[in-house]
């Protein structure tokens, strides 16, 4: 385990944007960019020290840019297949995947992943 490096958060842009009816459907992309602003601006709750947040998008969110304290990955295909990835390439390293996603959750835990859900990163709505 790499206890150096950050802790690798890797956020479920979809699941995440869609734990909330807030008419996030109207604007996927614009939803999408409004999660990656409220992570560079309040980081991971709950998590002290320095975190790497990456957060994967998919379909109409694609192409969202990258910010200070964000890295956007533009999952080519299944967001969820881009995560499993993320997870695999970053073995050794600590890792939490913040979804609902219950497949997704399984197959990350298997990787050695931690799991949160939207609400860790969201807050209340």
């Amino acid at each position: 385990m790499d206890d150096e490096a950050p802790l690798l958060v890797i956020v479920d842009g979809a699941n995440v944007v869609g734990s909330v009816p807030d008419g996030w459907w109207r604007d996927r992309r614009g939803a999408a960019e409004r999660l990656r602003d409220r992570l560079a601006a309040d980081g991971v709750p709950g998590r002290p020290g320095p975190v790497d947040i990456l957060l994967v998008v998919e379909g109409a969110a694609r192409g969202v840019a990258s910010v200070p304290g964000v890295r956007v990955d533009s999952a080519p295909g299944s967001g969820d297949d881009r995560m499993v990835e993320l997870v695999a390439e970053a073995a050794g390293r600590r890792c939490l995947v913040v979804t609902a996603d219950r497949e997704l959750r399984c197959r990350v835990t298997e990787l050695g992943a931690e799991v949160a859900g939207p609400r860790s990163v969201r807050g209340p709505a």
